[in-house]
């Protein structure tokens, strides 16, 4: 039998509820703050949804990514509507890794491939 305040062991290991190491005071300010922003406002509830499905992939939330995905369906999010939030958390990420390489090229004074400025490229076409 096991004691009590001891986790179980095996199989059946001991899983903290969420939030269990941060005081109940500041869990209180997370909840009311994540409550408020998901209230209505200037965008509706899917796109809210859709834009934390994005968020959560960059910031490598699996849970955030279940319960974000299961409420963007819930709100009438279609697959390809998913899909381009999956598409824009890539396309983000990528364009974080070239501008770590673009700073450390400018650091290390390196320029390996001539040709494209600064700046050029498909993404530079798009800006207004």
């Amino acid at each position: 039998m096991p004691q009590k305040n001891k986790p179980p062991r095996g199989k059946n290991k001991f899983i903290p509820a969420s939030l269990s190491m941060l005081e109940p005071k500041l869990r209180d300010i997370y909840y009311e703050f994540y409550k408020e922003a998901y209230r209505p406002s200037s965008l509706d509830f899917k796109t809210k949804e859709l834009i934390s499905i994005a968020a959560s992939l960059l910031a490598r939330c699996e849970g955030c990514l279940d319960g974000h995905v299961k409420k963007a369906l819930q709100s009438g999010a279609t697959k390809h509507e998913i899909s381009d939030a999956i598409a824009i958390a890539i396309g983000i990420n990528a364009a974080a890794v070239i501008d770590q390489t673009d700073r450390l090229a400018v650091r290390l004074e390196l320029n390996h491939f001539e040709g494209l400025q600064h700046g050029g490229g498909p993404a530079a076409e798009h800006k207004s």
